[in-house]
């Protein structure tokens, strides 16, 4: 059935080899950075729920804002990384970017700065 929809094996297996080694690389990014500064070793769902806690608390969002906001915590548990090209493929029949940018009052690219900074605080 999934072949029949244009999924081969061979494509699943790269797709899956590709998921599993983001998810080494975070690892291996978050023991380096925990080795070399102290930083606590964290889950990155965990590091992405503190950075959207900071976000949540600097601006008054309306449900319709943070709805979104959660999509967008969502949707970086399981990428990884985020920024324009990913949130406008991400979101594309939501008008990607340009539509969340607009949702948020222009303020996608401090919640992308903001997300950045809380997920890897620069050693002091």
């Amino acid at each position: 059935m999934l072949d029949g929809a244009g999924y081969s094996e061979a494509s699943l297996k790269a797709a899956w080899r590709n998921h599993c080694n983001q998810d080494i690389a975070a690892g291996v990014i978050a023991y380096i950075r925990q080795a070399a500064l102290g930083e606590a070793l964290l889950p990155f769902d965990q590091r992405v729920a503190q950075a959207m806690q900071k976000i949540y608390a600097q601006h008054a969002w309306t449900p319709v804002q943070r709805k979104w906001l959660d999509r967008l915590a969502k949707q970086l548990t399981h990428e990884l990384v985020i920024d324009q090209a990913f949130v406008n493929n991400a979101f594309a029949n939501d008008g990607g970017a340009k539509q969340l940018d607009k949702l948020l009052g222009g303020q996608l690219d401090s919640v992308m700065g903001a997300l950045a900074a809380g997920l890897w605080p620069r050693a002091a």
